[in-house]
Formats: structure tokens, sequence, C-alpha cells
């Protein structure tokens, strides 16, 4: 027997049960006074000889006697057993709508990568708003991409609610060097820790991809609409497509199982907790660094990659993370939304900007042999302002904090 929702709501209750291959799906619902039982049931009974499988099944959609104004009809209707399933699975999350999104405060929270800049963030925000059964794991001790190591954590720890931050990320010479890597290593986390969420009962998911899954020319600002509909930049597509499949699987598992997982695209990140590492960092970071060692070893010059021109989008990691904890109090829709600043400055700016907090005086040189990426890439996050929230950091801010963490972790 599985079940598909279960959930307590100011006294109410909603489950939904499949009883094994042949017998009756059945949705019994409490909410707000509303009570009603559906049931899809076969016409052929378990209990009896099963027919020649030539002769279809037609399970009979019965719906029973309720006060909901939705399911105010006297007679039963037949379906194929395709479209019963499919209407049932939807009429779950119909009412999913209806039972508050909210998490409850002691729900069992995992944060997958709570060490890293975006599952960090996570972390402080859940932990400053109240939640405090939360479960994290060092990559030491959980290697999510062990499939079954994975799944022996879920078994035990059984979470309610599981934030996915883990992903193995970079910059764009990291990207283009180690394609099989970024993309193998994420299918694997990314794979691991939904199936399992999935398998063992977990309520919401939040699937965290990146603004690179958009096509490298799309439209701007990007709208989720433009997912798919062109090439996308070829420096980071391993990532790209491992972020977009971890998409495509959240979706699923809610299309066809009714699961509550959905997936948030935010902007390009920076904030505590992000890696400096030359090599291997993003932009803004690294810019971070460089400019610092140029201002603390007397430098006249500073050389940036590129031409300076492309135009970024930059979020701090705890807007992004007042984003998450939203999204997962209020947002239960498959449909990917994009979480963004609002605002985009070119590299040039960036680095001028990062000049005037660090305090360096020296000159920026462009190196145009170097890959500028794609043009620009402003996210349109209209739908997400639209529910209710929007980011209170401003660039030069989160720039000023920023650099004060680095500083501190420099002692």
């Amino acid at each position: 027997m599985g079940s598909f929702l279960r959930r307590d709501v100011n006294g109410g209750f909603a489950c939904a049960e499949a009883i094994g291959r042949g017998s009756p799906l059945c949705c019994s619902l409490v909410i707000r006074g509303w009570k009603m039982r559906i049931a899809f049931c076969p016409e052929i009974s378990p209990t009896q000889p099963r027919k020649s499988s030539s002769v279809s099944e037609k399970p009979a959609l019965k719906i029973e006697k309720s006060a909901c104004p939705l399911f105010q009809r006297g007679d039963d209707e037949s379906m194929t057993k395709a479209a019963a399933r499919t209407f049932y699975i939807r009429l779950l999350r119909v009412f999913a709508l209806h039972l508050s999104a909210n998490m409850q405060k002691t729900d069992r929270i995992y944060i997958a990568g709570h060490r890293g800049l975006a599952g960090s963030a996570i972390h402080r925000e859940l932990q400053s708003a109240g939640y405090a059964n939360i479960v994290t794991r060092m990559s030491a001790e959980l290697n999510l991409r062990e499939r079954e190591a994975v799944r022996a954590f879920f078994e035990k720890e059984r979470p309610q609610v599981v934030a996915v931050a883990a992903a193995k990320v970079g910059g764009i010479n990291a990207n283009n060097d180690f394609p099989v890597e970024f993309l193998l290593w994420n299918l694997q986390i990314q794979n691991n820790v939904i199936e399992a969420a999935a398998e063992f009962g977990v309520e919401k998911l939040l699937f965290l991809g990146s603004s690179c899954i958009y096509p490298k020319h799309a439209h701007q600002p990007i709208t989720e609409d433009a997912l798919l509909t062109g090439p996308l930049e070829p420096t980071n597509d391993a990532y790209a497509i491992a972020k977009i499949a971890g998409i495509k699987l959240c979706q699923s598992y809610s299309r066809q199982y009714g699961k509550r997982f959905i997936s948030a695209m935010p902007t390009n990140l920076y904030g505590p907790g992000d890696n400096f590492d030359l090599a291997n960092s993003h932009v803004l970071p690294a810019l971070l660094r460089k400019i610092h060692e140029a201002k603390m070893r007397g430098y006249h010059e500073v050389v940036v990659w590129g031409t300076g021109t492309p135009r970024r989008e930059f979020l701090h990691a705890d807007d992004l993370a007042a984003a998450c904890r939203f999204l997962l109090e209020n947002y239960d829709e498959p449909a990917l939304i994009n979480v963004g600043y609002g605002d985009d400055v070119t590299i040039r700016e960036l680095a001028e900007t990062i000049c005037e907090v660090v305090g360096f005086k020296g000159a920026l040189t462009f190196d145009t042999t170097k890959p500028d990426g794609t043009p620009r890439k402003l996210m349109d996050s209209s739908r997400l302002r639209a529910l209710g929230w929007q980011p209170t950091i401003s660039l030069r801010e989160g720039i000023r904090t920023t650099y004060e963490w680095y500083l501190h972790q420099q002692k």
C-alpha cells in the first residue's frame, strides 16, 4: 500500500492510497468541513478470476456523496484506466492546494549540500525562521553519488521536506575543462536524492537549478517558457543539461505520481560561503579575490577575463534562501520558477564596483582572448514577485558584506 498524500491542517486531513494492482484507487478527504470519498473501482474485482488479457478493464469513477461544490454530481462516470489515474493525480494536486502548503516548524527537513553557498544560506534561513528539525550530512558521511547510500539515509532519517542544493559547480574555466564530471556527477546526485525522496515518502522537495539552463541567445529578460527553445551556451552545456534533467524528473514525479516536487532557477549567486578559488570559482568571487590580492600586493593593474561587456544578474545567497523558504511554504506547482534580482550589470561595472568596495585604485585590463560566455543573462522573476517575494540586498551592499566575510576567513 502506498500513501500519495497525508497532511494534517487545521484539524483536517487528506490521504489517498493505491492498494495494489487490480484494487480500487481510493481518495478520502476532509478539508475545512468538506467531506468526500472518491474511488476508482475496476469492474473486475481482485477476488474474481482474471479474464483474458484481450478484455479491457474499465474502472468506474465513483464519486460518493459530498458537500464540496466541485463534486456535486449524481451520476457515475466511466473512463479508461489511464484517464482515471490521470484524473486521480490531478485531483490530489488540486486538493493539495486547498490544504495549506506551509511547512510545519516541526517538519524534518533535509538540506542536501548544506555546506555550499546556497545550502548554507538555506540552512541559516530555516533556522532563523524557527525550523529546528533540520537534518544534514557532510560529504564524507554521505556520498550523494552512491545510490544505495542515499537510499539507506532516507530510509533511516525519513525527512518530510528536502531542499536539493547539492551540486558540482564552477565557473567558465572549470565547466569547459571538466564537462564529464559536471554532467555525470550532477546527474548522479540529483537522481539519487529525488528518487529516494519519492520512494521514502518525502512530502515536499525543492530542486535548485540554474539560469544556465536557458538558451544562450534567449530573449531578455528570460522567462520560464524559454527552456529548450534554443542552443545552450557551449562552455557550460554539460552542467545545464544535468540541471534540465533534474527539472524534468521533478515534473515527471509530479505528473505521474502527484508528488509535490518543485524546481527553482536562481540567477548567479554570491555571498558568504562562496568559492574563491581562482581556477574554479564564478566571476564575482574570483574578481573579489583578484582585486583584494592586487591591493594587498601593491599591484597597479588587475586583468579581467573577456571584453567586460557581457551583462550578468547577481543575487545574494541570503535572498535566494529567503525565496526558497517562501517557495517551500507557499508554492506547489510543478512549473519551474525563476529567482532573480531583477537588474543586471556589465562585467566591467561589476569589477569597478568591487574595486570601490575593496579600495583598489589601480587599472582594469580586459583580456579579450578569454571567452565571454553568454552575452546577457537577466531573469524574469515576475511570477515569483507576483506571489509576494522580492529581494532585499543590493549588489553593492552584498559585495561589501561578502568582502567582510572573506576578510574574516583570511584571519
